[in-house]
């Protein structure tokens, strides 16, 4: 386990995303706390305004070294097996980045609007201090 991914656990579409995350990975590789967590939030010194701008991503080797929004999403792709070959061409393309940076603030600021807002928050069985292990 070397990365710790902050997600909307009241997001549904954030929270399928985590999902499929924990099958693939297992808590091998990341760790997750929603950003209700604000225990956790405060040990990585992460405010409520910096949960606006989506999803962080922190290297649990080098827990200054960090990642949020699109530049998460993709380094948490890159970080997959074989996840780097699609990323690697995704960015190479003329123009992506720029578009895939607008597309994900565009979901990131309308997903309850499109994907709805769940009653409870999600709590990964990967959390980050391990005591919640499957």
């Amino acid at each position: 386990m070397n990365y710790y991914i902050v997600y909307d656990g009241n997001c549904n579409l954030c929270v399928t995303l985590v999902q499929l995350l924990e099958t693939l990975d297992k808590g091998k590789l990341f760790r997750y706390a929603p950003i209700q967590d604000e225990q956790t939030l405060l040990q990585w010194e992460i405010t409520a305004q910096d949960c606006e701008q989506g999803v962080i991503l922190i290297d649990g080797n080098e827990p200054q070294r960090r990642w949020q929004g699109s530049n998460a999403a993709e380094e948490i792709g890159r970080l997959l097996p074989v996840g780097s070959i699609f990323v690697d061409a995704y960015r190479a393309l003329p123009g992506m980045k720029w578009a895939g940076d607008r597309f994900y603030e565009q979901i990131r600021d309308r997903r309850y609007a499109l994907f709805g807002k769940r009653s409870n928050t999600y709590e990964s069985s990967y959390c980050t201090d391990g005591s919640c292990n499957p």
